[in-house]
């Protein structure tokens, strides 16, 4: 009886979903951010002079310092060994100081300074605004990528026991309705201040900054939480965080179903986020208009309706692994058709459709990826476990924008671009149907609901 009467912040229904819309608005910034200057391409290439490969590369250089200065699988250490609360502050950190480098880059203050000069002066082929705007998403990029595994630990944290695939699709959610805000007030911004590139970007540097406090309040929180399970003789996160041995880390790398997911997860993103930043650009050309990335913004919209509820699923009923088949297959068919039924019809109506549907796709994978992943690993090495598979995921966003703005100015067209997109779901798929085999065969319960009757 009086067990019963034990309770933790996180019991409380109000307590756990405000922490979750906290950090969830740090990734809502994080995300409108990435994609501030998706529907300026051609604005920069008439102001800035950056040609396709040129913004292949910017784009790329979010990912090249978590990648081959293998910032993310430090990050994974610094989470398990430091706990959420110093991570989220360090990840939201960087994101602020990377944007103020792009910011300063892009503005009329960087115009003219020995800087710009010496920067100027190697590598000819790309402009110095876009060395140091490389540099500066670079720094942001390892916050934000920190941040993402950061805020799924949390949520396994905050939600163990409850609605956890269900929160992680609602912090999803309200992650990607920082696309369709990028895409519509970036362009806003942008003519509000005479069609400039550089007061989008500080506009969304004062957003990472509001992020910034508000995991602060989260931080508060969260040592709430921690000084209530001590009290109540349970294992708290720092305790936890003792028993993390580096050679733990081993029983990642020897995880058939670890390696399943993380192919799955660098297939399945290299289709979508790179795909993201060029789409505004493929729109404008593939129907003739101005206002392509208004049209997309619809894309994470339904992602955004239908992800919370496919986590409540996923809760109750399970069928993860079926549902990332289904998605990458939907995937495949979103891609064919930019690729042949669009361009023949070129249709806003046929458009909207597609990307709409694309947005089902999106909901599928990521409500049954993410919250799996603690099932097939343990939970003292997860911050870890998130940190190496989001490593691998940026090899394909680093590489995948760099290939597809060399096709597009060897080609001028899209048409193999999304081909090569739509080939990426089908590994997936593939690797999918391996995954829910493995899962069957080893009993992980990919299968099985989180909430336990």
């Amino acid at each position: 009886m009086t067990e019963k009467l034990q309770k933790f912040i996180n019991d409380s229904f109000v307590a756990r979903w405000a922490a979750l819309i906290l950090i969830a608005l740090m990734m809502f910034f994080a995300y409108m951010f990435v994609d501030m200057l998706s529907p300026l391409k051609e604005l920069l290439d008439t102001t800035l002079g950056w040609n396709s490969s040129t913004f292949g590369t910017y784009a790329a250089s979010e990912y090249f310092l978590n990648v081959f200065c293998f910032f993310l699988i430090f990050a994974g250490i610094i989470l398990d060994k430091m706990g959420i609360r110093f991570t989220g502050l360090l990840s939201a950190s960087l994101m602020v100081i990377g944007a103020c480098i792009k910011f300063y880059a892009m503005s009329e203050y960087f115009v003219g300074t020995g800087l710009e000069s010496w920067l100027g002066s190697w590598w000819v082929a790309l402009p110095a605004s876009a060395k140091l705007s490389c540099f500066g998403f670079m720094i942001f990029g390892c916050g934000c990528e920190m941040a993402g595994t950061t805020v799924s630990k949390a949520i396994a944290k905050w939600f163990k026991g409850k609605e956890m695939a269900m929160a992680m699709g609602l912090e999803m959610s309200i992650a990607r309705l920082g696309v369709f805000a990028a895409m519509w007030l970036a362009p806003m911004v942008s003519n509000s201040f005479g069609a400039s590139v550089s007061a989008p970007v500080l506009f969304g540097a004062v957003l990472l900054m509001i992020g910034l406090i508000f995991y602060t309040v989260f931080v508060v929180m969260d040592r709430k939480l921690d000084k209530q399970l001590e009290a109540a003789g349970q294992l708290t996160e720092e305790a936890s965080e003792e028993e993390f041995k580096f050679s733990d880390l081993g029983k990642i790398f020897t995880s058939k179903m670890f390696w399943l997911v993380a192919l799955l997860c660098v297939l399945y993103y290299s289709a979508i986020f790179p795909f993201q930043r060029y789409a505004p650009d493929f729109l404008n050309k593939t129907l003739d208009i101005a206002n392509g990335a208004q049209l997309f913004s619809c894309f994470p919209i339904l992602a955004m309706i239908l992800t919370p509820f496919l986590g409540a699923f996923i809760d109750r009923k399970g069928k993860a692994a079926s549902m990332l088949m289904i998605g990458s297959l939907i995937m495949i068919a979103c891609h064919l058709s930019f690729a042949f039924l669009l361009p023949v019809f070129p249709s806003k109506a046929l458009a909207v459709a597609i990307i709409a549907i694309l947005g089902v796709s999106f909901s599928l994978v990521p409500a049954a990826l993410w919250p799996s992943v603690p099932k097939i690993i343990d939970e003292r090495i997860l911050g870890s476990a998130y940190c190496v598979i989001f490593w691998i995921q940026n090899w394909g966003l680093l590489l995948v924008p760099i290939v597809i703005g060399k096709v597009l100015d060897a080609t001028g067209g899209y048409t193999l671009p999304m081909v090569i997109f739509s080939s990426f779901g089908v590994v997936a798929l593939l690797i999918g149907m391996l995954l829910k085999r493995e899962d069957k065969k080893k009993g992980y319960g990919m299968e099985l609901p989180n909430i336990k009757e």
